[in-house]
């Protein structure tokens, strides 16, 4: 493989990250962006449509990350830019109820079958940190488990790093984040069940909530096993402590009841964003109406916000959902993703690269890691170095991959067979 980060010239991405560095922290606006995991300087992107990016330099790419995750219709779908076109006529923003989003939610309601009640919020941050405090309302207890390598937002009390042992309370893993934000955090290993079983038994009566991914695409995709999920179930049933799915990702996008229909989990708080939105800064949370209704105006959780289910963002979810629902993509995007996960594999295997590939429905990572991989103790330890190159060797050959070896990439409705195949023939070379 190649050492250069880039042999095609983008000098007008390059004056442009110069100019944002002047302007914004690092140059962006979100720190996935800023290819710190990769080097070089990152694309400025001028349009999309369909499967394609196109950067300002001109240079067009086979788009695997779809704005991480929610384009899985492609790029500018007719029917959800029509919406949106309709949506914009009537005005940007009312800070008062529509009747869109009322459609939303019951398109939610109706598809998400632990989902009775819901709320809007603009991202998938909001849903988490209103998801805990809910939790912790509900139960009036403190204590909140989440797992190593799972990822929910930049919410304060989940950005920890794990303890010593399973007893040990997370300590913050970013400055501005105090001790005692996350004082009542645990971080546990993902699919270790001996550890789970370990802390209930420990603290069992003082944890408020348990918020996982049920398919994790931040440590790259790493889907649980049986026996993790089924203690899941059990201890926090026993224990009286929710069950909280992040599903901001998983989402629509591997079912269309999302991971928990696949892994026939019933969680008590549901949070979701992306998909759910079309495209548009969105999230939302939901559960049992017995647990929602402590929110206010309802009880007394405090949570609001001023554009959440804003016009927008609901016309283009509606939307979307509309056509999962009406034309389910889901075994055109299996055997899309299948297709992709052969050729990559084949591709690593010819080159002699150590590797573990993980996919489910329409997300997958390939590991530079020899594997197995359970969690994030394993995923740790892949060549980041290696896939830096392959990185680039593939966006050089016109494919762009997501710029982390811990990201999922993402296979949409607009991709196509011969898209598939020009991939894997990119990835032959771009490992050689």
């Amino acid at each position: 493989m190649s050492n250069s980060p880039s042999t095609i010239q983008r000098p007008r991405s390059q004056g442009a990250f110069e100019r944002a560095l002047n302007l914004m922290p690092g140059g962006v606006n979100s720190p996935a962006r800023a290819f710190g995991a990769v080097g070089g300087t990152p694309l400025f992107i001028d349009r999309a449509d369909g499967a394609y990016l196109f950067d300002v330099d001109g240079n067009r790419y086979l788009d695997y990350i779809g704005s991480w995750g929610p384009m899985i219709l492609g790029h500018r779908h007719p029917e959800v830019v029509a919406a949106l076109e309709a949506a914009i006529h009537r005005g940007t923003s009312y800070g008062a109820p529509t009747e869109a989003e009322s459609e939303l939610a019951e398109r939610i309601i109706a598809t998400v079958g632990s989902i009775k009640k819901v709320r809007l919020v603009n991202s998938g941050t909001e849903a988490t940190m209103s998801a805990i405090r809910l939790a912790r309302g509900f139960t009036g207890r403190d204590v909140i488990v989440k797992f190593a390598g799972n990822y929910h937002g930049h919410v304060d009390s989940l950005l920890v790093a794990a303890g010593s042992s399973a007893a040990t309370l997370g300590t913050p893993n970013s400055p501005g984040v105090t001790v005692g934000t996350t004082r009542d955090t645990l971080v546990l290993e993902y699919n270790d069940v001996e550890q789970l079983e370990q802390t209930f038994s420990l603290r069992g009566d003082q944890i408020a909530g348990i918020i996982f991914e049920p398919i994790v695409g931040n440590m790259g995709v790493v889907r649980p096993t049986t026996e993790f999920c089924a203690a899941l179930m059990r201890l926090t049933r026993q224990h009286g402590v929710l069950l909280i799915c992040d599903e901001v990702m998983t989402g629509f996008r591997v079912a269309l009841g999302g991971a928990q229909k696949l892994l026939g989990l019933e969680p008590d708080i549901t949070t979701l964003g992306k998909i759910v939105g079309g495209g548009l800064p969105v999230g939302a949370y939901g559960g049992r109406a017995e647990v929602m209704n402590h929110i206010l105006p309802a009880g007394k959780v405090f949570q609001a916000g001023t554009l959440s289910g804003n016009p927008l963002a609901t016309a283009a979810g509606c939307a979307t959902l509309k056509i999962l629902q009406e034309s389910p993509p889901y075994e055109l995007l299996e055997n899309l993703s299948q297709r992709l996960e052969i050729g990559l594999r084949r591709a690593a295997s010819a080159a002699g690269i150590p590797h573990t590939l993980h996919r489910v429905g329409s997300m997958m990572t390939l590991f530079f890691h020899p594997g197995p991989i359970s969690g994030w103790r394993e995923a740790a330890h892949s060549d980041t170095q290696r896939y830096a190159q392959f990185f680039w060797n593939m966006m050089d050959r016109g494919v762009y991959l997501p710029c982390s070896q811990f990201e999922a990439l993402f296979v949409s409705t607009a991709h196509t067979e011969p898209d598939i195949d020009l991939t894997i023939s990119a990835a032959e070379a771009a490992m050689q």
